[in-house]
Formats: structure tokens, C-alpha cells, sequence
């Protein structure tokens, strides 16, 4: 049943996501929060002071030219041209970011604080900087300085590289090198259907890119995205960081970009005559052991089901991020609950336009591309409810399940 507290889907936009040194390695990185934040309003066709609060996940904030402390939302909210007065929260919880920054947003509306708000993230791996550590009360005089890459062996200083816990869980659970390359395989080929299909035209917001001679160029596709892979090119790359399974085919790359979806209460949609593109029906958060993340997503769902008192049956598209292919793979066992039929039939459903391998994964933007991509999968088959769920950071997870009406 309808209600006016419902929190409702009004307008989601993202930015093409670049390849790691790609397109988008010199936008700035307040400009590249900006960007989709601007676009959403513009597509709602409301003034920007209605927006109350934003809610923004920001991962690497060594990419913004203010490293120490920044509050990226708020400076990339006054870029978009929304008043000096909307309140925002820029916040990190890894790759869960944005999804959460969803869920931040309905429960503020819920709360009663506010009626309006914009979610989502950025992330720019290609701004990273190198590191010098140790250098302030040394007293360095002469010699070598060493400097530190944040994005080599990708993970937290005092744990495994998550690499390699995700091996050792898809290890754990059965799961074999054929089966990663296989859901990599799977990935590029959905995604590449679904392009040709159109699909990605409501989400993707073209990109003028400067040349260095003549017009600029139009970016309107994931660069992540590979139409030549093959098994067999996926089979001949070697495995990364002594794991098993894992290679640079078969997890999402190092990718810029950044996503935004405009929230409402449905009572301030009707009120202002907006056109209502899905709703939020629940969102869940969790966490696990931190060696643990593949399983991250499978709970998130469950719990997720519970709370809204549904099941996988009811769901009409969904996807579980590839932040390693072994991730979909081990969540669906969770979520089947040693019932293969079920895995079989989760295996076939999911990720139906491709996932993170495909796409890539800036981060702190993947968790409102996955909504808005399954808001848009559900309006092209007529409605329905969709689910969507990935982990990050030390093994926590999120799931959202949305509806279109």
C-alpha cells in the first residue's frame, strides 16, 4: 500500500565509470561528485534549494586536493550549485558507501528530519598520490626517501589483502578458478547485451572528454568494459598476490566515477507533481568477521528478505557486486542455505546487466549504481521488486530491495 512516508525514487544519474589512468583521471574530484549531483536536480526539474541534505561516500580522500579532513559532499554540492545552506555528510564505510548512504537518507525521511535529499558517492583511484610517511620529525637530512603506492595489494595494513581472504573463502566454499572466470565471462557478456539493448542510457550521463587537439569526445560507456574478453584470455592470466584464483580478469579494475539518486518522501513528490521512479522498501546493514567478506552480501539479502517479509521469489532482478567473482559465487551459497536448487536458480538471475568486472567498481559509488540499475531493469519489465547487496570494508555488507510501482 501506498503511503505518504514512503521514500521514493525521483531522478538517478552516474557517470560513465573510467578505467584506472583513463578519461577521467583528471577531473577533479569535488567536479566529479558534482557532476551527477547536478544532473539529478536537472532531471527532477526542481529548484536546487530543495534538496535538504546530501549523503556521500567518500572512500580515498587522499584524491581531493584537500587530503587532511575534507568534506568532499559539501564541496561538491556548492559546485553543483545547490545552496550554501543544504547540510551534508561525506562518510566512509568502503565500498558499502553509497548503498548506505541510500538507507542514511530514508532514515532521516522516516525520522521526520527531511523530505528531500540526494545519495550517492565518488571515488578516483587514477587521483591517488603516492605517500611519504615519516618524514616530519625526522629530521631528514639526506639520502633516499621511500615512497608508498596506497593502491598496491589493495586492503588495510593490519589484515590479509582482501584478495586473499576472498580466495581463501571461495577455496573454503568449493569454488574453482573455471568458476571465477566463468561469472568474469558472464559479466562482459551481459553487460554487452544490455548496452546494445539500451539499457544503460536512462543511468549513464554522456561525458564531453578534452582532447588534445580538436572537440572534445563523448564518453557514454563503462571503460571496465571488454567485448573482445574470451574464456580463453581470461584462462591465460596469472593469478595475483600468491592467491589461487584471483586475477586481474576475474575482479573489477582500479575505476573513477561517481553516482547520485534523488530521494524524496512520496507526500513531497505528490506535492510537488513529480513523476515517482521506484521506492525504497528496505535497506539492511551488517557486518562479519573481517576475514570473511564473499559472505557479506548473503546475509545482507537475507536479513533484507526478512525485514520486508519477502523472498527471492518475489524478486524480479537482482545483483550481488563483483568485487572479486568469488563474492556472487560464495553469497549466493549463504543465501541458498545448502538448498542447490535455489543456488542454481540465484545463479541464473543474478547480475542480468553485468556487474562490477564489467562496469567497475569507483568504490564509494558502486552501491547507488546497483540501485539505480535495478529501479531502471524493474520500469522496463513493467514493475516488480528488486534487490541489490555488496560488502566492503573488513567485511561489512549492505542490502537494499526497492520496488517500482
Amino acid at each position: 500500500m501506498a503511503n505518504a512516508n514512503d521514500v521514493v525514487i525521483i531522478s538517478a544519474a552516474r557517470t560513465p565509470f573510467g578505467r584506472f589512468g583513463g578519461s577521467l583521471r583528471d577531473i577533479d574530484y569535488y567536479e566529479l561528485g558534482a557532476i551527477p549531483m547536478r544532473e539529478v536536480v536537472k532531471r527532477a526539474k526542481v529548484p536546487a534549494s530543495t534538496v535538504q541534505e546530501v549523503f556521500w561516500g567518500v572512500g580515498d580522500t587522499s584524491a581531493c586536493r584537500d587530503p587532511y579532513t575534507p568534506v568532499a559532499a559539501r564541496q561538491s554540492l556548492i559546485r553543483a550549485g545547490l545552496p550554501h545552506e543544504t547540510v551534508s555528510m561525506s562518510f566512509d564505510m568502503a565500498c558499502v558507501s553509497a548503498m548506505h548512504a541510500v538507507k542514511l537518507a530514508a532514515m532521516a525521511m522516516k525520522a521526520g528530519e527531511i523530505e528531500v535529499a540526494i545519495a550517492g558517492g565518488a571515488t578516483s583511484f587514477g587521483q591517488s598520490p603516492m605517500v611519504v610517511r615519516g618524514l616530519r620529525f625526522n629530521g631528514f637530512r639526506m639520502g633516499d626517501v621511500k615512497m608508498e603506492d596506497p593502491l598496491y595489494a589493495l586492503g588495510y595494513k593490519d589484515f590479509n589483502p582482501v584478495s586473499v581472504d576472498s580466495d581463501n573463502v571461495a577455496h573454503e566454499y568449493g569454488f574453482t578458478r573455471k568458476d571465477l572466470d566463468e561469472v568474469a565471462f558472464k559479466s562482459h557478456q551481459n553487460y554487452g547485451k544490455a548496452w546494445n539493448a539500451g539499457k544503460f542510457k536512462e543511468e549513464i550521463m554522456p561525458l564531453p572528454i578534452p582532447q588534445p587537439k580538436g572537440e572534445a569526445r563523448a564518453l557514454e560507456i563503462d571503460e571496465q568494459y571488454r567485448p573482445d574478453t574470451t574464456m580463453e584470455r581470461l584462462t591465460a592470466l596469472k593469478t595475483v598476490y600468491n592467491t589461487r584464483m584471483i586475477t586481474a580478469g576475474n575482479a573489477p579494475g582500479l575505476n573513477d566515477g561517481a553516482t547520485a539518486i534523488l530521494l524524496m518522501t512520496r507526500r513531497k513528490a505528490k506535492e510537488l507533481g513529480l513523476d515517482i521512479l521506484g521506492v525504497i522498501v528496505a535497506s539492511v546493514s551488517l557486518a562479519i568477521n573481517a576475514s570473511r567478506m564473499p559472505e557479506g552480501p548473503g546475509f545482507a539479502m537475507l536479513k533484507a528478505l526478512e525485514k520486508a517479509n519477502l523472498t527471492f521469489d518475489d524478486m524480479a532482478a537482482m545483483e550481488i557486486n563483483e568485487a572479486f567473482a568469488c563474492v556472487p559465487c560464495v553469497s549466493m551459497k549463504v543465501a541458498a542455505r545448502g538448498d542447490d536448487k535455489l543456488f542454481r536458480s540465484l545463479t541464473e538471475r543474478m547480475n542480468p546487466n553485468g556487474s562490477a568486472i564489467a562496469i567497475g567498481h569507483p568504490n564509494t559509488a558502486s552501491g547507488a549504481r546497483i540501485v539505480m540499475n535495478l529501479m531502471y531493469e524493474l520500469r522496463r519489465r513493467g514493475g516488480g521488486y528488486a534487490m541489490g547487496s555488496l560488502c566492503g570494508g573488513l567485511a561489512q555488507a549492505d542490502a537494499c530491495i526497492i520496488k517500482a510501482e
